[in-house]
């Protein structure tokens, strides 16, 4: 008997039946796909939300303009056509064959098979169909045992599915440490291992973003020693290694111990060598962004013995959650001091300094900089010590100065 798509929230968004309806879902033209299905399954949230159905991307398009759905060709060259519904994307996909494929883009034809659409998709748990009036689940590959055994496995042979786009390498590690059990098929491993190298093939964005959704995961670990093991990322990141597998293995205890979101970005700069200038290179190889950047490079350097609200205020909260929890010698209770505290600014300026005598030029900002210095180390005391402090350091100026 086949599988029933559970009712859940998300089913009931406003705007969605009416798009089921113009895509004539009655009809049987159009099916909930992949994820949401995979997730609906599981009883997991639900968030973004995948449509395939027969009719092509111009009947698509007309069908949503008549129902007064806004509709965007966010990828109509490729069959698909996102509809906004309440402010929610819903992306459409015709139903589609490969014609070829060079391990990094396809070149597609339409069908209006929903075997041979599936026949397409990477792993058995994304080839779920859910007819969304009936709710019922269609299955072509055993997708929904894999997914009640926690296995994740190729659609067909592992090396074909691999040499279509060579990013299924590490979306399979991705899947495996959300959905599996941290055993992998051997079939799927052993293809992963023989193809690691066509990882240079693609462009360092989608690795990087692979790599991040892999680290997101709430335990990636287990997947990433695989991955070390099997030499899958030595092609294209050499630098870690055994010993930022170990870094990674005491860092995601210390995350959960202080009870603080996970973060990818961290958790790579924990996978790296504890060289902020290499962590830089890796950075701008992967193209990430400036900020992200920043951040694996502050997270990295030299451990700090200062307060936790002196390092918060002098590389940012966020910096200072992430050197505490990579520095192992550091309690973990170091943390609470920096939840929900906001940073203060010295309550003075220079021209506070020069109305107490100070000759206006750049003693003001050494002096500047030697008031915030010590206002820190104190622990930010209010504006009455802070006048203390700038008294005391502008007649130390004054006296050098004689």
């Amino acid at each position: 008997m086949p599988a029933l798509l559970p009712d859940a929230e998300w089913r009931h968004r406003p705007g969605l039946d009416g798009l089921l309806t113009a895509l004539e879902a009655q009809a049987g033209h159009a099916r909930f796909v992949g994820g949401a299905v995979r997730d609906g399954l599981l009883g997991l949230p639900v968030s973004d939300l995948d449509i395939a159905t027969t009719l092509e991307p111009t009947a698509v398009v007309d069908r949503l303009k008549a129902a007064g759905i806004k509709a965007v060709p966010t990828g109509i060259d490729h069959g698909t056509v996102t509809a906004v519904i309440a402010g929610w994307p819903v992306e459409i996909t015709t139903l589609r064959r490969d014609v070829s494929t060079d391990g990094r883009r396809a070149t597609i034809a339409y069908t209006d098979d929903w075997r041979e659409d599936a026949s397409r998709r990477d792993f058995t748990i994304n080839a779920l169909y859910a007819d969304p009036v009936s709710r019922e689940v269609t299955d072509f590959f055993d997708g929904v045992a894999d997914l009640q055994a926690h296995r994740v496995r190729f659609i067909g042979a592992p090396d074909e599915r691999i040499a279509e786009d060579h990013l299924r390498i590490l979306r399979y590690f991705r899947f495996l440490a959300r959905f599996g059990r941290d055993e992998p098929d051997a079939d799927a491993y052993a293809a992963c291992r023989a193809a690691a190298n066509s990882l240079m093939a693609l462009s360092r964005e989608r690795i990087a973003d692979e790599l991040l959704k892999l680290l997101a995961v709430e335990q990636p670990l287990a997947s990433v020693k695989l991955m070390i093991d099997g030499g899958i990322l030595a092609a294209v990141l050499p630098e870690i290694d055994q010993s930022g597998l170990e870094r990674l293995k005491a860092l995601i205890p210390r995350e959960q111990a202080a009870g603080v979101a996970v973060s990818p970005l961290r958790r790579l700069a924990a996978l790296l060598p504890p060289d902020p200038r290499k962590a830089e290179n890796v950075g701008a190889r992967l193209k990430l962004s400036k900020k992200a950047r920043k951040r694996i490079t502050l997270a990295l350097e030299m451990p700090d013995a200062s307060s936790p609200r002196a390092i918060g205020f002098r590389v940012g909260v966020e910096g200072a959650i992430d050197q505490m929890l990579l520095d192992h010698r550091r309690p973990i209770e170091d943390i609470d001091a920096l939840k929900d505290w906001t940073p203060p600014q010295l309550p003075i300026g220079g021209g506070a300094l020069i109305a107490l005598g100070l000759s206006p030029g750049p003693d003001v900002a050494t002096a500047l900089g030697e008031v915030q210095r010590v206002w820190v180390e104190e622990g930010f005391p209010d504006a009455r010590r802070v006048a203390e402090i700038a008294d005391q350091t502008v007649s130390k100026f004054q006296r050098a100065r004689q």
